[in-house]
Order: structure tokens, then C-alpha cells, then sequence
């Protein structure tokens, strides 16, 4: 008899997509000031920002999803786990109406590989049923149903509850010593 294969659903912000450093850089072209990474260690990502209005300007103008770095290996470490894996990508894009039709484009860009049918588009990700959950926020991990396991960002730094992951190097490796 053939072993199911194990899921993992991803999220998208700050996990393969790096909207700190769009915020930064937005933040650098509307406001001349840059701010560096580290000064989100450990705070909401807004409060790192002098004027903490310009996050909430950003997530809600036209291309700020669109145009965002993709994370570091997140490509290459999605195209292998998809070797063993069934691979979701699961954002709560219902937050920003906005970032619907622009994470869906970026997905479509960086991520051609990934089936529409394996991208779910939700405003609670607690609906999601999955072997493992890779998320930066906390309140996304805390009804994880299956292994949560927290990717290293800004405002994370200080949560120590969960499996954590700094790299998508170190996700590989933890996943699939899961094998």
C-alpha cells in the first residue's frame, strides 16, 4: 500500500515573500529615510517605522504585493519539497482585499510551479488542515491543527513557543528529517 504524502501549507508575507524589506523600501522612496532590518527585531513591524502610519499606507496601495523580493531559496525550497510533500501556499489575503489579485499575479510569477489548485486565499487560516504550518505570526500558529513551525521574522524574534526556522535551508531540513 502506498504512504499518503504529509502536507505543509506556507504562508506568503514575510515567509516566501519579504515584506519587511518592501516596507523598507517603500518607506525609503516615499520618506527619504532608510530604516534598517534589525530595527524590527522584536517589534510589530509598524512600530519600527518613525511615522507608523506608512505601513498601513503601504499594505493598502496598488503594487506594494506586486512587487515584493521574493525570500531567500523560498523558489528552490518549494520545488523540492514538492518532491515529497503536497504544497500549499495559504495566505490571509481577505486582511488586504487589495493583495488578492496582486499575491495571486506574484504567485503567478515567482512560483509557476505551484497549481492554483494548492493556493488558498483565506481570512482564518485556522480552516487549514495540514500535516505542518510555516508561519511568521503567532496568531496564525496558535490553531495550527498540525506541527506549526514559526519562520524568523522582525517581529517574531521574542516568541519562543514554537519550532523555528530562520532560513527556508533549515525548513528543508527540518521537514524532511520528518520523512
Amino acid at each position: 500500500m502506498k504512504q499518503q504524502r504529509k502536507s505543509v501549507a506556507i504562508d506568503m508575507d514575510n515567509v516566501i515573500a519579504d515584506i519587511e524589506e518592501q516596507a523598507i523600501i517603500w518607506y525609503e522612496r516615499e520618506l527619504g529615510v532608510r530604516i534598517p532590518k534589525e530595527a524590527m527585531h522584536g517589534i510589530p513591524e509598524k512600530d519600527a517605522f518613525p511615522d507608523q502610519e506608512a505601513l498601513f499606507r503601504f499594505i493598502h496601495a496598488p503594487g506594494f504585493f506586486r512587487t515584493a523580493p521574493v525570500i531567500a531559496g523560498a523558489i528552490e525550497a518549494l520545488q523540492r519539497l514538492m518532491l515529497n510533500f503536497d504544497v500549499y501556499i495559504v495566505s490571509a489575503a481577505m486582511e488586504f482585499p487589495l493583495s488578492l489579485y496582486e499575491k495571486h499575479q506574484w504567485l503567478a510569477e515567482h512560483f509557476a510551479f505551484i497549481s492554483w489548485h494548492n493556493i488558498v486565499f483565506c481570512g482564518d487560516k485556522s480552516i487549514i488542515h495540514t500535516d505542518y504550518l510555516i508561519d511568521d505570526h503567532p496568531k496564525n500558529l496558535d490553531f495550527c491543527r498540525g506541527k506549526a513551525i514559526m519562520f524568523t521574522a522582525g517581529h517574531n524574534r521574542n516568541h519562543t513557543q514554537y519550532n523555528r526556522v530562520n532560513s527556508w535551508a533549515e525548513a528543508i531540513e527540518l521537514l524532511e528529517s520528518e520523512l
